[in-house]
């Protein structure tokens, strides 16, 4: 199944953690991982996290501001934000093509301003606050629960078949056979449930992919797996290990 590598925390953030884990076999249709990211104490500095693109979408909470909510996603490219010298943020990590809520709502830039769509975040956020992280699993369980009830989150069969045979696609036309889609249907579809060509999610997968795997199993040689990982994560493979925990 599909295991996208963790956004970028530079190995020399010592006072940063992150902390992630899977979700109940009920939820594992619809997410990847709930997730913490916090300061442990006030920073020097300003702490630049390296957001990589991963087709998923993310439920994020600041529990430092609580009116402060966000969906958000990247679409095809790294974006670095700054969150500043202190910070706590937790989130759920959904699958590829689960989010049905708001299209408008989906954030890409750094989340400061306080949450106005129509998912109860802020009422949420404000349960959680002083919870350990795995208290903090459970509400946030039912909270998802909640939203494959209303619609918002639904089970991607497309997506999710997609996800499985990974290891069997080489192109998009593998893509497009193995959905039984059209070349054109398979565009709309992945466009409407993602916001991105096959063609994208596709390279953004390889990618994500190559840290579990040797790149050769999916790129033709060194070059271009480089080319292709410096364009989706800013930086060469090399370097970007050299510099993140990965």
């Amino acid at each position: 199944m599909y295991n996208p590598m963790k956004d970028g925390i530079d190995k020399n953030a010592r006072l940063v953690s992150y902390l992630e884990e899977s979700p109940a076999e009920t939820l594992s249709d619809y997410v990847h991982c709930f997730w913490e990211l916090k300061t442990l104490e006030p920073l020097e500095d300003d702490f630049i996290y390296h957001v990589l693109p991963d087709a998923c979408v993310n439920i994020l909470l600041d529990q430092v501001s609580i009116d402060i909510a966000a969906i958000t996603a990247l679409q095809t490219e790294h974006k670095k934000l700054n969150l500043g010298k202190e910070f706590h943020y937790v989130g759920v990590q959904l699958l590829p093509g689960v989010w049905k809520g708001n299209p408008l709502e989906i954030r890409s830039d750094l989340v400061d301003s306080a949450y106005d769509g129509e998912l109860s975040l802020k009422q949420v956020n404000l349960e959680l606050l002083d919870l350990e992280f795995k208290s903090k699993q459970k509400k946030l369980t039912q909270f998802i629960l909640d939203l494959v009830n209303s619609g918002f989150v639904v089970q991607n069969k497309l997506i999710a078949t997609i996800l499985s045979k990974l290891d069997d696609i080489r192109s998009v036309s593998d893509m497009s056979e193995l959905s039984g889609l059209s070349s054109r249907q398979l565009q709309r579809k992945i466009k409407e449930d993602i916001g991105i060509s096959p063609h994208d999610f596709l390279k953004i997968l390889r990618i994500h992919q190559s840290f579990a795997q040797h790149y050769l199993d999916y790129y033709s040689d060194q070059s271009h797996f480089i080319h292709s990982f410096k364009k989706i994560t800013g930086y060469t493979p090399n370097k970007f290990s050299k510099k993140f925990n990965v």
